[in-house]
């Protein structure tokens, strides 16, 4: 993934199509995420991301696979992840077990959690997942739930941290999620447009603390389709105060930035208007993104997808963007490479072996 190379896109099948390949190649695409639509069985699987690289080897393959109800891949031997809630309430279970013990239990199984999750999709040819949750548990959101590892952010960053130890054993990087917090406010930023009144403090010293205390293990982190008023009129996403004063000034987050999907409903809405897909994914670079994802719009006739590489195309051509040297692609480089084990011989591995064991 070269430095200016900085959009996502989706791919509309099981296999890809002459539309497909054509966007892949766009030097502007630095990547695609799949979803349950792209997946029948694991042999399907690994066909489709061969055929990824085939087109272009640095195109990195992401998913959102969290566990619980976020797992795109879920059957043909794939492992059914617990909800990262389950993290949580063992730790809460684990903490009266005596002096010493801690939350021992909890932070092996998460760090297990991350491994198997990280092993069986490396094994069938994806990159990344975009996990680990960092939202906090405040019992009123939906769409975060039982997502979120717990309401004590100090919990929330030692599992996570834990996690992200296991997807890293296992050579794959990760995205902290959302960015300042989702799990706050009720609404769904899918299809609504989501605000928190806190005031900065008050979302720094609970929602954000574990973007602090995490600064230096998160390889990647996206920002939430929220507004908060007593920041910023704009949702933190398009937001140059939550990302480059805060989130990489103060919090001193050197990592890449990924947006969240720019067809929620909630992403594009931008000073009090609906901008189109080009108009947000500029906005979201501008402010301080290095990639900009976008989903679901591959089906049909793909025209927002071609606009879109127009828009960056000619964005930058006129100066109106223009990626910084030191990007995501030089971020996300630079986990040290491991190569994944094929399927047949991760099932007979001590490690992955062990791992599944210590899952709750």
């Amino acid at each position: 993934m070269t430095v200016h190379s900085p959009f996502l896109l989706d791919v509309a099948g099981t296999q890809l199509s002459a539309d497909d390949r054509r966007r892949l190649a766009h030097p502007l695409t630095g990547g695609v995420i799949l979803f349950t639509r792209n997946w029948c069985d694991r042999a399907q699987l690994l066909e489709l991301t061969s055929a990824i690289k085939a087109v272009r080897e640095d195109l990195l393959i992401c998913v959102d696979h969290e566990g619980g109800r976020v797992q795109r891949f879920r059957s043909d031997g794939f492992t059914q992840l617990p909800p990262m809630r389950a993290l949580g309430a063992l730790w809460m279970q684990d903490r009266n077990a005596g002096p010493g013990s801690g939350a021992m239990a909890a932070t092996n199984a998460a760090t297990a959690a991350g491994y198997v999750l990280a092993s069986e999709l490396r094994a069938c040819g994806v990159d990344f997942s975009f996990t680990p949750v960092l939202d906090l548990d405040w019992g009123g959101s939906s769409v975060i739930g039982d997502r979120a590892f717990h309401a004590d952010p100090r919990v929330v960053a030692m599992l996570a941290k834990s996690l992200a130890h296991g997807l890293l054993q296992a050579g794959m990087a990760h995205c902290g999620k959302h960015f300042p917090g989702h799990g706050f406010v009720r609404a769904d930023s899918h299809t609504d447009i989501p605000v928190d009144r806190r005031s900065l403090k008050a979302i720094l010293q609970d929602d954000a603390a574990p973007y602090a205390w995490l600064r230096s293990t998160l390889t990647a982190v996206m920002p939430a389709h929220v507004i908060y008023p007593k920041v910023d009129s704009r949702p933190a996403g398009f937001s140059r105060r939550w990302l480059q004063d805060i989130l990489r000034t103060r919090l001193g987050f050197e990592g890449a930035i990924i947006s969240d999907d720019l067809s929620m409903e909630g992403a594009r809405r931008i000073d009090g208007h609906l901008a189109s897909h080009t108009d947000a994914a500029l906005a979201a670079l501008q402010a301080g993104c290095d990639l900009v994802l976008l989903c679901n719009q591959s089906l049909g006739d793909g025209r927002a997808v071609d606009d879109l590489l127009d828009g960056l195309a000619d964005a930058l051509a006129h100066g109106r963007w223009q990626p910084s040297p030191d990007s995501a692609a030089r971020r996300l480089a630079l986990l040290p490479e491991t190569v994944p084990q094929a399927w047949d011989e991760l099932m007979f591995q001590p490690a992955y072996l062990q791992a599944l064991e210590m899952l709750p």
